[in-house]
């Protein structure tokens, strides 16, 4: 896989829709100046985190089969904080936290022939020595600030790079979720419920309890509040 280290750009998933080729490609990046979240969001890409974004290209891919790009690079960033001693856990669908507070935001782009997913981009954005704005204190968190310490920003670079060539499996997915059995908040455009989360299936979708009727739902429905 092609590897393009960079000082500056202004989102790498917008770096990589500039490429030419057919090439399955990760580009990394100092930081980026139009940093993008879900929903259109904007993402704070200050000088200190890691953002990096994989792109692949597919023969025969499902878009049914969807999930597995979230499962791979959401449980690549759990391995690459775990080989760094830090413990994190994955809130539905694709955030990773650590004591509650997010620690990397994942931002999936897949392009479609027909019913196939032709290439995917997948940006994330890993706090590791980053100062987080004062708004976000609250709800984000760094890896420097958990451990008290500051890292090596290459070598948690080339940990996540070998992570994200490595295949995983919604069971290793699953390992990471730590409210299984509990009441979550569920938030969609018309409302905001509580439920019980049971489990995730194969294809990505939450089942919960509400108020005894079982219901499996799409993150692309509601969004998820622990």
């Amino acid at each position: 896989m092609k590897i393009i280290e960079l000082e500056e750009t202004d989102s790498t998933n917008e770096y990589l829709k500039r490429l030419d080729g057919e090439e399955d490609t990760i580009v990394t990046a100092v930081r980026q100046t139009a940093g993008k979240g879900t929903k259109g969001r904007s993402f704070s890409s200050a000088d200190g985190g890691l953002y990096i974004s994989v792109m692949r290209f597919y023969e025969n891919f499902p878009a049914s089969n969807a999930f597995k790009i979230m499962v791979d690079s959401c449980v690549a960033v759990c391995k690459t904080l775990e080989f760094f001693g830090i413990n994190p856990a994955i809130r539905w669908a694709n955030d990773v936290l650590v004591n509650g507070r997010k620690i990397c935001g994942t931002l999936i782009e897949n392009t479609f022939a027909g019913a196939n997913i032709r290439r995917s981009i997948v940006g994330m954005g890993i706090n590791v020595n980053n100062t987080l704005p004062s708004e976000l204190k609250d709800i984000a968190v760094s890896m420097r600030e958990i451990a008290c310490k500051k890292f090596d920003l290459q070598a948690v670079k080339n940990v996540h790079i070998a992570s994200l060539q490595k295949s995983f499996t919604v069971a290793d997915y699953k390992k990471y979720i730590k409210w299984f059995g509990k009441e979550v908040t569920l938030h969609t455009d018309s409302e905001t419920y509580t439920a019980t989360a049971l489990d995730i299936t194969d294809d990505g979708r939450l089942i919960v309890n509400r108020n005894g009727k079982v219901l499996e739902i799409s993150s692309a429905e509601v969004s998820l509040r622990l």
